[in-house]
């Protein structure tokens, strides 16, 4: 009796056999595989034809073992809903793609436990660096972290060592919103803060110094907010029913903002005419016709990509000096704000 024939399984293609066909060197396929924007049109084509007809797959796992690299970045975002981080990942993302790396994005939903447990999964995953976009993670946490592995900040003004730091001037941007409303006449000009939101503390600094150099120290009123529109519309309802209404307002961000407005509008108020609103960021929010909102530009997409840059660099170069990045701020001015309607004594 004669024994089944026994049918033996052809090996999966390597990246060797992608090279062959390609007729290039397996360095160049490498570059292909990483995405990588240097290699030429016709290698990145032969590549990608020989790869298509070899069945070949590229093993991220052996790749990684051998380079003792993953070419993934973790980004860590303390709001998806908010606009502002959105735009900024679209900065991230490209950059790291223009690398040759991928972004692993992950949010603890603005719950420091939750971003703790998010960081570590990140750190699990092997990721070759780090991106925390307002994330509020303690100094120490972070501190931490950087010893492994580089990582940048977007959005906090904490200085650390070995960690890069992306910021706007949230202090002068804030100043920029009280001078215009105090050009425009406005005295009592309250606020709607951020709480523990990053960039709060430096606009709410920004804020009063502001008001004292006007000579309005006598109007400052800071009203707790948490950088959410829920936040906005709960801080803006407080500030109309008590005491004297404020001619201005000025939220921290501009999802407060919306927020702050949709309870102007609830009160039967109009905007300018009977309050004005600023708003801080300049998100697609703000630019919509129906909103036109006077605001604080920080130029978000930038701001991603200087990030995710400077991750790259300290990747690249270990050993390479961290560095803090301010961007200036800038006045957008829309439709939001006006001259007020009725005066305030000093």
């Amino acid at each position: 009796m004669s024994r089944p024939r026994q049918v033996r399984k052809s090996r999966p293609p390597t990246i060797i056999d992608v090279a062959a066909r390609a007729g290039v060197s397996k360095s160049v396929v490498s570059r292909v595989m990483r995405g990588e924007r240097s290699v030429s049109p016709s290698s990145r084509a032969a590549v990608a034809s020989a790869a298509e007809q070899l069945g070949y797959r590229a093993n991220a796992v052996a790749r990684s073992l051998v380079q003792r690299r993953t070419y993934n970045v973790g980004v860590l975002v303390s709001d998806l809903h908010n606009i502002f981080f959105a735009e900024v990942l679209d900065g991230l993302y490209a950059a790291a793609a223009g690398k040759g790396y991928r972004a692993l994005i992950t949010t603890g939903n603005r719950d420091p436990a939750a971003e703790q447990l998010a960081l570590e999964q990140l750190l699990e995953l092997r990721a070759d660096g780090v991106v925390l976009a307002g994330a509020g993670l303690g100094a120490s946490a972070i501190a931490v972290v950087a010893r492994s592995v580089p990582i940048a900040l977007v959005g906090s003004d904490l200085r650390l060592p070995d960690v890069d730091v992306v910021v706007d001037d949230d202090f002068r941007g804030a100043a920029l919103a009280v001078e215009h409303l105090v050009e425009l006449g406005h005295r009592d000009i309250a606020l709607i803060d951020g709480g523990k939101g990053a960039g709060a503390a430096e606009r709410r600094a920004g804020y009063e110094s502001a008001m004292k150099r006007a000579r309005l120290a006598a109007f400052v009123r800071v009203e707790p907010g948490d950088f959410t529109e829920e936040g906005g519309y709960e801080s803006a309802r407080r500030l109309l029913r008590r005491g004297r209404r404020p001619t201005a307002i000025f939220a921290s961000n501009d999802q407060s903002a919306v927020g702050a407005l949709n309870a102007i509008q609830e009160a039967d108020l109009e905007v300018p005419r009977d309050i004005s609103l600023m708003g801080y960021d300049n998100t697609a929010l703000a630019a919509l016709r129906h909103i036109s909102l006077t605001t604080i530009h920080q130029p978000r997409r930038q701001i991603g990509e200087m990030a995710m840059h400077a991750v790259l660099r300290r990747i690249e170069r270990p050993g390479a000096k961290a560095q803090r990045h301010v961007l200036a701020p800038k006045l957008v001015v829309r439709a939001t704000t006006g001259k007020p309607s009725r005066s305030v004594k000093r």
